[in-house]
C-alpha cells in the first residue's frame, strides 16, 4: 500500500520501512530504540561453521530492512540517523505496511521458525539449487498444487518441463525489491 492509493492522517503513527546500510540493522535498530521509535527487526537463527567451532547467529529476516512505526510528519528522526539511506516506497510516497502484515511477520518469527526465501513470480528466471536437478536452469511455471520449472535446450528450440520443491529454487542473478525507490 502506498500513501497514493488513500488519504491519511499524517500525524497518525504508520508502519514504514527504512533501508539501511549492509549489516546495520541491529545498530539501527538500537538507534531507534535510544530515540524511542518503535521499530520491528524480526530475526531468525542460522548455524554457521567458523573454521574451529559452530555458531548460531541471529539474522535479520529482511537484510537491509527495518521497520518503523511514527507519524508520516516524523519520518526525518528516523531518516537522518547513520546508516539510514531511504525509506522505502514508490517514487511519490513511502509504502506503508499493514498492521495486519506486521502481525504476520511478528507471529512467524515467534511460533513458525521463518526463515528468508525469495519471493518467485511466474514466469521468472530461476535455477535449482539442490536434489539430483541442481544448477539446472529455467522459467518457473505454477500448475495447481505444484510447483514446475521449464528447462530450455536451446541448441534443439525444445523445452520440458519438471516438478521441483519450491525450496530448492532461487532466482538467477541479483534480487532487489521492485518498489525500492527514495521518497
Amino acid at each position: 500500500m502506498s500513501l497514493d492509493s488513500l488519504t491519511f492522517d499524517v500525524t497518525r503513527p504508520h508502519w514504514f520501512v527504512l533501508y539501511v546500510r549492509a549489516n546495520q540493522e541491529k545498530k539501527t535498530a538500537q538507534r531507534l530504540a535510544g530515540i524511542e521509535i518503535e521499530y520491528l527487526l524480526p530475526c531468525y537463527r542460522s548455524v554457521r561453521q567458523w573454521k574451529d567451532r559452530r555458531v548460531t547467529l541471529e539474522m535479520p529476516l529482511f537484510p537491509g530492512y527495518v521497520f518503523v512505526h511514527l507519524p508520516f510528519v516524523e519520518r526525518l528522526k528516523a531518516l537522518t540517523l547513520p546508516n539510514v539511506v531511504e525509506m522505502i516506497g514508490s517514487k511519490n510516497a513511502p509504502a506503508i505496511v499493514s498492521a495486519a502484515e506486521i502481525d504476520c511477520i511478528k507471529r512467524g518469527v515467534e511460533f513458525g521458525n521463518a526463515m528468508p526465501h525469495f519471493a518467485l513470480a511466474e514466469g521468472q528466471h530461476v535455477v535449482i539449487t539442490s536434489g539430483v536437478l541442481r544448477g539446472m536452469q529455467g522459467t518457473l511455471l505454477r500448475s495447481q498444487n505444484n510447483t514446475r520449472v521449464v528447462v530450455a535446450i536451446e541448441s534443439i528450440a525444445r523445452s520440458f518441463a519438471v516438478d521441483v520443491d519450491i525450496s530448492c529454487l532461487r532466482p538467477t542473478g541479483s534480487f532487489f525489491p521492485q518498489e525500492r525507490k527514495a521518497v
